[in-house]
């Protein structure tokens, strides 16, 4: 087992709760509190709540984000693939403190723990080219 911090769980958690929101469209309070009060592991709640609230807060500006960098249409996701380019999508474009490569790691790294086979390749695929467009200074391209 490999230790992770509080963070990395907390993006975990984000992941799954994004999933559940996607698959059930429940309340969005309910879902952020029921996996607040998961005792597994420590999380840090405020990074987890503000993720997840401001994910879905911006889903639509997200969407717009990944969509062109997409070789299908984005309806065409599974829910597990869409929650994690929402989670590296959304850190791409408003953690700017996060550096990018930790940013597509974190999402491959649940990629291949959560997702189909071979979803950590697309996922990949789509963040570096975010990442191309959202980070220029960092990657030296501006």
């Amino acid at each position: 087992m490999t230790f992770k911090t509080p963070k990395q769980r907390s993006r975990e958690r984000v992941v799954q709760a994004l999933y559940q929101y996607l698959v059930s469209e429940g309340e969005i309070l309910q879902i952020e509190q029921q996996f607040l009060n998961q005792k597994r592991g420590k999380i840090s709640k405020t990074f987890f709540s503000n993720l997840f609230i401001n994910i879905l807060k911006n889903r639509t500006l997200l969407d717009e984000f990944i969509a062109p960098t997409l070789s299908r249409k984005i309806h065409e996701l599974g829910s597990v693939e869409h929650a994690i380019l929402y989670l590296g999508a959304y850190e791409l474009k408003f953690s700017p403190e996060v550096p990018y490569k930790v940013v597509i790691n974190e999402a491959l790294e649940l990629a291949k723990l959560y997702a189909a086979q071979d979803a950590y390749k697309l996922i990949n695929a789509s963040l570096d080219k975010l990442s191309r467009e959202i980070r220029v200074s960092e990657l030296g391209l501006g």
